[in-house]
């Protein structure tokens, strides 16, 4: 399989994951990064045996095919626009954009120029989440006839030592969290139809509690607790809970319940965990797991396979086939999220405006092609 050269834009905390785990991946040749702070960019160049590159340097590059886009959300379409006129595939951080218009405008550029735009997240590529779909796909629990999906918590700010753009428009835990969620529903379920909501900001301000600016306020300029419904094309009902402004509960990541039997299914946030299944009898068994290398823990007891849809992508390039983490999935996340917020606003039902195909299951199989032989 060839090798495609792998640049990066935006040398944050993400990065490192990113650089760590792209050399898993057959396909990929971790060549260079940039920053806006070339100081960031030489430290992540030498933690990692790469070359640090201004952000024009790199978009030049002739030995990089694609760019990684990790810069902060309200700079993904622009990023991205960037890479793509310099002539490089692109592959961006979630979310891909912040409004459809924008996304439009990437799938025309790309096509245009024949290049390739993937997204994150690719969590749902991990071994629970495709052996839920088989089971779903199977019919093992029957037509999935509704489910809850609950991602809450206190915020990022006790953790991330700049915190500030989690709590700006284009965050939030719906476009910061939910991507997970949403592009595992999309995964498992199909299309979303519709969605309402009700959204509300609890506080105003956030206090950062690590790094060089631990005390530090933070104004907080985004919904951080937001309940929604979404109706799936294929009648579905789905609850979908989103809040940084809990200190604890007891919801289950996602659960999703058949006409003969449910499934629990583990953090969307990871991919690897523990799956739970019923029948008629409403006794609940965990599932034996996939023999699913993206299943196989690989950092502590979480298996951790991020770069995996980046490696499908430059796979799918190769092979002439589409990727799974593409940019008709993501844009259609991207619909289900700005919906989600604009119900709140203005408290009615929004109809989404864009649709896509489930994206193809990843075999056990298919995901050990994509791996370096060891």
């Amino acid at each position: 399989m060839k090798k495609l050269g792998v640049g990066i834009i935006g040398c944050g905390n993400i990065s490192a994951a990113y650089l760590r785990l792209g050399s898993m991946f057959k396909a990929l040749d971790m060549r260079a990064v940039a920053d806006l702070n070339m100081d960031a960019a030489n430290a992540r160049a030498e933690e990692f045996g790469v070359r640090a590159e201004t952000v024009e340097g790199l978009l030049a590059a002739d030995d990089i095919d694609v760019i990684v886009n990790l810069t902060i959300p309200v700079a993904h379409y622009s990023v991205t626009k960037q890479i793509l006129a310099a002539g490089k595939h692109a592959y961006t951080e979630k979310p891909i954009v912040l409004t459809l218009e924008e996304g439009e405008d990437l799938r025309r550029i790309a096509s245009e120029k024949g290049l390739r735009i993937g997204a994150a997240p690719d969590t749902f590529l991990g071994g629970a989440h495709q052996q839920a779909r088989a089971i779903i796909d199977a019919g093992d629990i029957g037509k999935v006839i509704g489910g809850t999906c609950h991602v809450m918590g206190h915020g990022m700010e006790s953790w991330h030592p700049n915190p500030d753009f989690f709590y700006q428009p284009g965050a939030g835990p719906v476009l910061d969290i939910g991507p997970y969620y949403v592009t595992n529903l999309i995964q498992l379920l199909g299309p979303v139809k519709s969605a309402v909501s009700l959204a509300t900001t609890t506080f105003s301000e956030r206090t950062i509690g690590n790094g060089d600016r631990l005390g530090e306020k933070v104004e907080v300029n985004t919904p951080t607790n937001i309940h929604a419904l979404l109706e799936f094309a294929n009648g579905a009902t789905i609850t979908l809970g989103t809040s940084w402004d809990v200190w604890a509960h007891r919801h289950a990541n996602m659960e999703l319940y058949g006409e003969t039997g449910s499934l629990f299914v583990p953090d969307p946030n990871f991919f690897g965990g523990a799956l739970e299944k019923s029948g008629e009898s409403s006794d609940i068994e965990e599932v034996d797991a996939w023999d699913h290398p993206f299943g196989v823990p690989n950092e502590g007891d979480r298996a951790n396979y991020r770069c995996a849809g980046l490696a499908d992508m430059a796979a799918a390039i190769e092979e002439g086939r589409p990727h799974r983490c593409g940019i008709d999935l993501a844009v259609h996340a991207v619909d289900v999220m700005t919906a989600i917020l604009r119900a709140g606003e203005e408290r009615r039902f929004v109809e989404l405006t864009t649709t896509c195909e489930r994206p193809e299951p990843l075999s056990p199989q298919q995901a050990k092609d994509l791996l370096q032989q060891v």
